[in-house]
């Protein structure tokens, strides 16, 4: 039996005699492996735990066999090809404090969990001394977190790295003046109660204001009330429901004087530091919507005899490290920012629109900075090599997708003909090459088509539409993966820090979930740790065409993991790569900036390179930028869900056609295809039989019948109640239940699971 670990994160954890002894017979305990990893988060990797205990040959097979055991177990979770306890929070995590403890000592819990039971506390430790941020109850932080040896007491501490903008008790609303002359206020959260405003807290609102209230203390009897702290808007303009969405989720969307003072003192760049590309016909291919311009493309055969059939892709990529300097006002706007937010009725951009919009915008005919890659494949679509370039560039043509596959198509018009032969069919020859490539990659490819939501002038929604997937889109995103897995060579060659794009595996639970899912259908997935797309690819493929198409394609979407940003790289499960880093975008997203700076630095391109200071905050950046996505991804889907529900609100009592996109125990989740937003249908509205929850099938069935609804169900609904601010919208079924072969089998398991459920029939947030 080995020595108690006593050590941290500091270097070996055992003694010098415990040392010693590694050579004989020396195996760790299960308990000493599991203490190692909670005590070191950030080297708890399968070669640094055999690294920490010296195990060697045969050692580290076994330490293999009983890792998998563990995690068999649901002793221990693997993400990104580190070991965790279920639940273990991240070394760097966003953080809510919610009180003290007895001492005095502030409390936390971390923003977003998804471990079994409870979140767990953080005792947030502060700095003695000068500097450092000093936080308070209320406040949302960025923290490092350092698991504890205590039982008793928090789970975990924590030194505070930044504190987010602080929000104060203030809820949004809508204001309303009533019949009777009184004032309550609409809410526009789904869980948030009505209230009411007497006169002399009014504060000049009129009725149909977007407000800010301040609830006061609930009485106990009546709706509580609350006063008008500021008017931020009428929802009877344009643009008022993504404002909406931009105050509750506190996305800053004006930019400060200092900000736009030094946008607007800018100079363009020059060819400094430069090579004169400007007589390369690249074009720019984007929606035709689109008010900037961030990358430009041009493609030629190879003519070296070396390589027949292979071609010379080129992709250009603004130069906003030329304009956006580390440390500036601009550049600390923009990482609070993190990414431009896109709503159906405007876009809150990064950068000003000096900036983005003007001088980093590919604009034809106009001289732009740009970093542009020259990417050598194969005729099998293998990359060869590539080479990077800080050039001025002028772009040859703005052309919308449509525009430039009806030239392919044979429909060419005044813009596209003059440069058909020469700069569109080499494009669609070198696609067609990479294309190869993508094929024998095999990235999970699920079937799950985009709406796109079409206004009217006045803001409110004309019509829902599903854009045709044309090859000018696919050829866009595969020559930007390809330069994005350039970039990342790059620097991990050069050794330059950088911030990964990276996607987990599914993990195993996740897997496991799946596998039991797909037993219902007769579809088996294989058993392995090292789970590869074309797995998921084989299973898609089964079902293509079939009834249950849909619900496979729903099912297997929600077993990956999220997509996020992090200095340290696991690969990109989902695109099955290596190697990815994010650098086509750096007009509306920072991390591409980081990239660019980077590349900047490592291949000595001039100014505007990655400093030290930044590189040291690389790990901070990436769960800022990595929050500031999700909050983004959570405003955009709350818009679109309150303007489909207001769009809809004078069809109460209609019927339509639905499909079944979540089951839990409260209730049916269906989503109107033709609009792509959801509702709720509770429980207790099914009919006259006991409903019972069966989390295998995703299903809900009736205890004497066994007919029940199931995920992706295609149903009939009537529209019965909608609160459109809220974007919420309740059903009731019209479809009667069907049969459910296997939900009998995992009956006994899925009745113990919902026995409480019929009393919860109230409408959920959809977050998936």
């Amino acid at each position: 039996m080995a020595r108690r670990i006593s050590g941290r994160s500091h270097g070996d954890p055992r003694t010098a005699d415990t040392r010693a002894k590694v050579k004989g017979d020396y195996r760790p305990s299960r308990d000493e492996i599991l203490r190692y990893i909670a005590e070191n988060p950030d080297r708890s990797g399968k070669r640094e735990i055999a690294k920490a205990f010296a195990l060697r040959g045969d050692d580290r097979i076994w330490l293999k066999d009983l890792l998998r055991d563990l995690q068999d177990e649901g002793l221990l979770n693997k993400e990104r090809k580190r070991l965790t306890r279920p639940g273990a929070v991240p070394h760097v995590a966003v953080l809510d404090i919610f009180g003290r403890d007895d001492d005095g000592v502030l409390l936390a819990q971390p923003n977003e969990y998804t471990g079994p039971g409870s979140p767990p506390v953080v005792a947030i430790r502060i700095s003695r001394g000068a500097g450092g941020p000093v936080p308070g109850i209320g406040d949302r932080v960025l923290a490092k977190t350092f698991p504890t040896d205590d039982p008793s007491g928090p789970a975990y501490t924590g030194r505070v790295m930044k504190i987010f903008e602080k929000r104060s008790d203030a809820v949004l609303g809508v204001f309303r003046v009533l019949k009777d002359g009184t004032f309550r206020i609409e809410p526009v959260e789904r869980r948030q109660p009505e209230l009411i405003v007497d006169k002399e807290f009014q504060n000049g609102a009129k009725n149909g204001d977007l407000v800010e209230v301040e609830p006061a203390r609930a009485s106990r009897f009546g709706l509580p009330r609350a006063k008008v702290l500021a008017v931020l808007g009428s929802l009877t303009s344009e643009k008022a429901v993504s404002m909406i969405a931009i105050h509750a989720h506190d996305i800053p969307h004006v930019f400060p004087a200092d900000v736009i003072a030094e946008a607007e003192a800018v100079k363009p760049a020059t060819l400094d530091h430069r090579e004169d590309w400007r007589d390369l016909p690249l074009v720019t291919i984007d929606p035709a919507d689109a008010k900037d311009h961030d990358d430009a493309v041009f493609a030629t055969p190879d003519t070296d005899e070396k390589n027949p059939g292979g071609v010379i892709v080129t992709v250009a990529i603004a130069d906003v490290a030329a304009y956006i300097r580390y440390g500036t006002p601009l550049d600390r706007e923009a990482l609070k920012r993190g990414n431009s937010v896109y709503f159906p009725d405007r876009v809150v951009p990064m950068l000003p629109e000096r900036i983005s919009n003007d001088l980093c915008s590919l604009r034809e005919g106009e001289d732009r900075p740009a970093i542009a890659v020259r990417m050598t494949f194969s005729s099998e679509g293998r990359k060869l090599r590539h080479t990077f370039h800080r050039v001025m560039m002028k772009s040859a043509a703005k052309l919308a997708y449509p525009q430039a596959q009806a030239a392919i198509d044979g429909i060419p018009d005044d813009k596209t003909r003059p440069i058909l032969d020469s700069v569109l069919k080499p494009l669609w020859e070198a696609y067609a090459v990479l294309r190869r490539g993508r094929d024998s990659r095999q990235p999970l490819e699920l079937d799950l088509p985009e709406r796109k939501i079409l206004l009217k002038p006045d803001g409110t929604v004309d019509r829902v539409i599903v854009p045709e997937r044309l090859d000018a889109h696919k050829l866009i995103e595969e020559f930007m993966i390809q330069a994005n897995v350039a970039a990342a060579e790059t620097l991990e060659g050069k050794k330059e820090p950088l911030v990964y794009r990276i996607h987990d595996a599914p993990s195993l639970a996740k897997q496991e979930s799946l596998r039991e899912f797909l037993q219902t259908l007769s579809l088996s997935l294989a058993r392995g740790a090292q789970m590869r797309p074309s797995q998921f690819n084989g299973i898609l493929e089964r079902v293509r065409g079939a009834d249950n198409e849909a619900l496979v394609n729903e099912v297997v979407l929600r077993s990956q993991s999220q997509a996020e940003y992090s200095p340290k790289n696991i690969g990109h499960f989902g695109l099955n790569l290596r190697r990815y880093a994010h650098f086509t975008s750096p007009i509306r997203r920072y991390a591409d900036l980081i990239v660019h700076r980077g590349l900047i630095a490592a291949l000595g391109l001039g100014p505007g390179g990655l400093t030290q200071q930044e590189a040291d905050r690389l790990e901070e950046v990436a769960a800022l930028i990595s929050a500031t996505e999700r909050r983004a991804m959570a405003a955009e889907r709350d818009t679109v869900d309150r303007l489909v529900a207001a769009y809809l609100a004078e069809r109460v009592n209609d019927t339509f056609d639905a499909r079944i996109s979540g089951v839990t125990k409260a209730g049916l989740f269906v989503q109107l295809p033709q609009y792509g937003a959801d509702g709720f249908i509770p429980v207790s509205t099914l009919g006259g039989d006991y409903y019972i929850y069966d989390e295998t099938a995703r299903s809900l069935f009736g205890e004497r019948t066994g007919k029940g609804y199931q995920l992706a169900d295609r149903v009939e609904v009537r529209l019965l109640e909608v609160a459109p601010m809220a974007g919420a919208m309740r059903f009731e079924m019209l479809t009667d239940p069907k049969a459910l072969p296997g939900s009998r089998r995992s009956f006994h398991k899925a009745k113990g699971r919902a026995r409480a459920s019929q009393s919860h029939s109230g409408p959920r947030g959809r977050r998936r």
